[in-house]
């Protein structure tokens, strides 16, 4: 197999063997997102653990209906089904865990030195390198099921991006010098998903906290947060024994913000 290749003949099992999912990996070729396929996967009661990943998405999109980019063979385009016993009001704190998580992978197979910007992307030298997506369905009892996207950039050149993300957006390949081998990666991220959900699912958030600590580049940055309440300023300072961001302001107040989007000042 090309190391620049995930074909749709390898067996699933080959990059799940070393987990303890009980769902099996889907392989698809084009599709418009690999968030609708897992929903649609989840929703016939696939087990825990399912995930989906393509080739390419024609559709594939981010945080607040964003359109994100995903290029055929050049990246780490995902989705896995989970089914956490969790309240409803701690389904932010998945996010923070699949960063953490997709940071480790990143860290441990490229020695590219990611880090997380609250809440869900993750950056190197101050550009996009992995977006991540966690959409939630709830019915009667609570939480269904959550779905986690997980979009890495591996192996994308400076020419396969549009003029308008090229100053924004980067790769592993454009990090690393060299490229990736994607079935290595997706298989590491995997691991280390199994391996901090039972963490979480065990522990709680603290020890997924603590680590999301080191391995952020927000804390201790002045930021700029867009939230539904209104436009905050102030230094991160540290996550919240709920997961939401500590924000302290120019006055010593400390804020807890669960969702916003952030600009690093």
């Amino acid at each position: 197999m090309s190391n620049d290749k995930i074909t749709a003949a390898t067996a699933g099992a080959d990059v799940l063997r070393d987990t303890n999912w009980a769902g099996r990996l889907r392989r698809l070729d084009t599709v418009v997102s690999t968030q609708e396929e897992a929903k649609l996967l989840a929703e016939k009661g696939v087990p825990e653990g399912t995930a989906v990943m393509a080739e390419e998405q024609t559709g594939g999109r981010g945080t607040r209906g964003r359109r994100w980019h995903s290029p055929k063979g050049k990246g780490i385009w995902m989705s896995v089904v989970l089914r956490p016993a969790i309240p409803l009001q701690s389904t932010p704190q998945l996010t923070l865990l699949a960063g953490v998580a997709v940071c480790s992978a990143i860290r441990k197979l490229t020695g590219v030195e990611a880090g997380i910007k609250w809440p869900n992307d993750l950056l190197a030298r101050g550009r996009k390198l992995c977006g991540i997506l966690l959409e939630s369905n709830v019915g009667p009892g609570g939480l269904q099921y959550a779905i986690a996207g997980i979009g890495i950039s591996a192996n994308l050149s400076e020419e396969d991006y549009p003029a308008e993300l090229r100053n924004n957006a980067t790769s592993l390949l454009i990090e690393g010098g060299m490229p990736v081998d994607r079935e290595q990666l997706a298989a590491e991220v995997l691991r280390e998903l199994d391996y901090h959900y039972k963490l979480y699912m065990d522990q709680g958030l603290k020890p997924i906290a603590r680590l999301w600590e080191e391995q952020s580049v927000t804390l201790g940055r002045r930021i700029g947060l867009k939230t539904p309440q209104g436009w905050l300023e102030g230094t991160a300072v540290g996550l919240g024994e709920d997961g939401g961001l500590l924000l302290r302001a120019d006055n010593g107040s400390v804020t807890s913000v669960c969702s916003g989007e952030i600009t690093l000042i």
